[in-house]
């Protein structure tokens, strides 16, 4: 059986934060690649991965986070997926409960965990939430990579909205999302998140999406 977990970290401007992520996932102890998609960063963050043993994608132009994670499932070779910020950190043992949960049922394909904010300084504690939380994909979410292969990949002319789109097309297939009591992630919180500097855009999507339902009804 593969056993192979792919972890992919679509990446910009990340030197601050992505050694921190790519040891929190080294130090799982699972067979693991890791692939940073770069999206052309003007400073060491592919150096960084690169040092780190990770193989490291350089867009051609700058593409976004969600085509980045398009882009690490096609160049994936494991059997399992999950995807992580650049500024996130999986907890101790996150891999090997995501694993075993599949191990114990063969059927499954999707199994989602919690995820716990942390703030990066002491100004930020009033953004986190204090209690872990499910319904974000990265860091929090392990597919068998099938999945993408009956589904299709996440769209690309959504910014923040693949989330809310990818739950609407696994309604549609016999695919369902297994929960687990277990926070497999820590979400940074600070002031450049991706969730905080693309609110209008995560709005605009949401409406986007809540048409695209309507009509279909």
């Amino acid at each position: 059986m593969n056993n192979l977990i792919s972890i992919i970290i679509p990446a910009y401007n990340g030197e601050k934060y992505i050694q921190e992520c790519i040891t929190s996932i080294q130090n799982q102890n699972m067979n693991t690649e890791i692939i940073v998609i770069d999206d052309i960063s003007t400073d060491k963050t592919a150096d960084i991965a690169r040092s780190m043993g990770c193989k490291v994608i350089v867009n051609d132009e700058h593409k976004g986070q969600v085509a980045g994670k398009n882009t690490g499932v096609r160049a994936a070779k494991g059997k399992f997926w999950l995807t992580i910020d650049q500024d996130d950190v999986l907890t101790e043992g996150a891999l090997r409960r995501f694993y075993e949960e599949f191990q114990k049922d063969e059927s499954l394909r999707i199994i989602m965990a919690k995820l716990k904010d942390f703030p990066d300084t002491s100004e930020q504690i009033k953004f986190c939430k204090k209690e872990p939380f499910y319904g974000i994909l990265t860091g929090a979410v392990m597919f068998k990579k099938d999945v993408f292969n009956k589904i299709g990949y996440f769209r690309e002319d959504l910014i923040t909205g693949d989330v809310i789109d990818l739950t609407n097309r696994l309604k549609k297939t016999d695919i369902e999302i297994k929960k687990i009591d277990f926070v497999s992630c820590k979400r940074r919180i600070h002031l450049t998140n991706f969730g905080r500097t693309n609110q209008k855009d995560e709005y605009r999507d949401y409406l986007k999406l809540l048409r695209e339902r309507l009509i279909l009804q």
